[in-house]
């Protein structure tokens, strides 16, 4: 005789409670996951972008192109990758991110779910934007070509020029495009570096007085900065135009931001040096820089870390500044030194190439 577990008695027609029940759950789980296919969310998600190798080729405008070029100079032979990292977006204000990408993106750790408006400011376009990651970009290349000449004792004058103003600028209507900046306050600014610290010396809403050169002519004009996420600005895209001894030219295409330059200025100080600093190894690293060789922080630094395993590179130069960071998301296989200066890039570079311990360095904690 065949047993039954239902509560109800064979042959009655009514349905089993359990299967009732399980229909619904399924229903809402259809439903649910529908919602959250369908539903656009507030953030966008950060994941490692492509690397590129500074000492080799990429794509720009559709020719294959050296990244670091430099004429009527001795280039020397490199080896091995000194590799600068990105971050690429998922989403915009105009093509949003559904939830299941989101909450995807949430349980791997190479990715970050970040507020949309954190990287699309409501009151900037995405003109604006891209105008500025560009402008980024340049300067940061400018920067680097300058920091690795500094260090290799070339000397050369510089200017620090005006490209564009920013829609509402406090600086509209008194500093022009094509300005040459000389001064705030008396204070002699000869790059974008020492701009920001004399701007923020005199504050936000307090005037300060610009000098600078137009047409060969020099004046002052009184502006009032305002404070812009916590940096005191004049509302200007500037540039450095430095006075180089020979052309170095750097290529990279679609790529915006200045978190490239430490890399940028390794790549050109191997190239004008005999031997490979890294002696053949595969490096990656981040950073800005500027003209004196500091290296500062940049953003995305964890999903950078991923990008330079993906990569296959051994050792990681991080900014000393983002170690807090870096501190428990080191991936696998994957040594971090940490960085200050370009001087303290060269000497991890140098232990590595020698296969000193490096255990000594600077260094973000693994944990």
């Amino acid at each position: 005789m065949a047993l039954f577990t239902d509560d109800a008695p064979r042959g009655s027609g009514r349905p089993r409670r359990g299967s009732r029940t399980g229909w619904v759950v399924l229903g809402i789980a259809l439903v649910t996951g529908l919602t959250l296919a369908i539903v656009p969310s507030p953030y966008v998600v950060e994941k490692p972008g492509p690397v590129y190798n500074t000492l080799g080729a990429a794509d720009y405008e559709g020719e294959e192109r050296d990244l670091i070029t430099i004429e009527d100079q001795t280039v020397y032979p490199t080896e091995g990758s000194l590799d600068l990292l990105t971050v690429s977006v998922l989403g915009n204000p105009d093509n949003r991110l559904n939830w299941l990408t989101v909450a995807a993106a949430w349980l791997d750790p190479s990715q970050a779910v970040v507020p949309m408006e954190a990287v699309f400011p409501a009151d900037e376009t995405t003109e604006d934007r891209d105008e500025a990651n560009q402008v980024a970009m340049v300067n940061s290349q400018q920067d680097a070509i300058a920091a690795a000449l500094t260090s290799l004792d070339y000397e050369y004058p510089s200017e620090l020029s005006v490209v564009s103003l920013a829609d509402d600028a406090p600086a509209a209507g008194l500093i022009e495009p094509g300005d040459l900046i000389e001064s705030v306050n008396g204070e002699s600014v000869a790059d974008i570096t020492a701009l920001r610290e004399a701007l923020a010396d005199s504050g936000a809403d307090m005037t300060a007085t610009i000098g600078l050169t137009r047409d060969g002519a020099q004046q002052s004009v009184d502006v009032t900065p305002v404070d812009l996420e916590g940096s005191v600005v004049l509302g200007i895209n500037v540039k450095s135009d430095y006075k180089f001894p020979f052309e170095v030219e750097i290529q990279l295409d679609k790529v915006g931001g200045p978190s490239a330059g430490m890399m940028f200025a390794l790549g050109i100080i191997d190239k004008l040096t005999p031997g490979s600093i890294q002696g053949g190894a595969d490096v990656a690293g981040t950073g800005t820089i500027d003209q004196a060789g500091t290296v500062g922080a940049i953003g995305g630094i964890r999903q950078k870390l991923f990008g330079a395993q993906d990569a296959g590179a051994d050792w990681f130069l991080a900014p000393a500044a983002n170690c807090d960071e870096v501190t428990g998301h080191i991936p696998d296989g994957l040594t971090v030194l940490a960085v200050s200066t370009l001087d303290d890039s060269l000497a991890a570079l140098d232990a590595v190439r020698t296969g000193a311990d490096t255990s000594a360095l600077p260094t973000c904690p693994a944990e």
